[in-house]
């Protein structure tokens, strides 16, 4: 499928390796593709066997829609504790993944998010996971070069990319050399060609991308992605990826994924450790109230599994 968009060689980080991409793949680079109040809430306290993981339950919440979601949260001693089952979880979900379609398409996100996947970079997960089968995507990106020390993609490059075998031409970053507005068009084009080629699903209920894991942080303010408290993009119903260029946190300039792609994926999970982060949590999945309707409350799966994990600390005001 031919692609409108431009033949890029981007400069990366001196580390990255200098293998090629085909000339008939979307883009070339020389190492990627770039392209609620609950209820009934039941809690089961996880004996001696597992004394790192407080609490465990499931929780019935009023989203920010006026719908009802269920979300499955899990509440961890420490964020260490946190990491190691988050690396199990998706662990699992990779092998569930790649033997049902062949392949596995994970979304990732930047701040801590990237810090709390440390663990599949060792024992076991480094050598039982079939690597080859993993491509990776942004959740949102920030459009300054790939070795600026803004890019998530740098940051999960050095975090996790670097010490993972997954084939270079199938992690998907952002065409950092056009605009913001083109570069989100560019990047929904790639994954309109990925549909095509079958790597990415297409949500029944939805019509919108169907990854087969979300991998989400928070901020302290409640935003995920870049999808910010009060910001129009916020009630984005059509596009697949937007762009924002007065991002109330910098650098201004940033791509996005929107709500409905978010909300189509097979699985959430929502990673948030630290005391900064309680208020929202409370709002999301407590009694907890704010002036406006967090990004956070919007995050509910159409068809998928929303998965909590948190650390006690965050987890503090609940």
């Amino acid at each position: 499928m031919a692609s409108s968009s431009t033949l890029l060689s981007a400069t990366l980080p001196p580390r990255l390796p200098s293998s090629s991409r085909s000339p008939t793949s979307h883009i070339t680079t020389t190492s990627l593709s770039v392209c609620s109040n609950h209820h009934n809430k039941r809690i089961n306290l996880i004996g001696v066997a597992n004394r790192n993981k407080l609490l465990c339950f499931s929780t019935k919440a009023s989203t920010a829609a006026g719908m009802t979601t269920e979300k499955d949260v899990q509440v961890f001693d420490s964020e260490e504790a946190l990491s190691i089952s988050l690396a199990k979880y998706t662990a699992d979900l990779s092998e569930k993944f790649a033997k049902q379609n062949g392949s596995f398409t994970v979304v990732l996100s930047g701040g801590s998010l990237i810090k709390s996947l440390r663990k599949l970079v060792e024992a076991p997960y480094v050598d039982s996971i079939d690597w080859s089968k993993w491509h990776v995507f942004w959740v949102d990106e920030r459009v300054v070069p790939k070795n600026h020390p803004d890019s998530n993609y740098l940051l999960a490059y050095d975090g996790f990319l670097s010490k993972v075998p997954i084939p270079s031409g199938n992690v998907y970053a952002i065409n950092d050399a056009l605009s913001a507005e083109a570069a989100a068009d560019d990047y929904e084009t790639c994954i309109k060609h990925l549909i095509h080629n079958k790597i990415i699903s297409v949500s029944e209920s939805s019509g919108f991308p169907k990854f087969d894991l979300m991998l989400l942080g928070m901020g302290p303010d409640g935003h995920v992605a870049s999808l910010f408290p009060g910001h129009p993009l916020v009630q984005e119903k059509k596009k697949w990826v937007s762009f924002i260029k007065e991002s109330p946190k910098p650098p201004p300039e940033r791509i996005t994924f929107t709500f409905p792609v978010i909300n189509s994926s097979a699985n959430i999970a929502l990673v948030v450790a630290g005391a900064g982060k309680a208020h929202p949590v409370h709002v999301a999945l407590g009694n907890g109230e704010d002036s406006d309707v967090l990004p956070v409350q919007m995050v509910s799966p159409d068809e998928g599994k929303l998965t909590w994990f948190l650390d006690k600390d965050a987890a503090s005001k609940l």
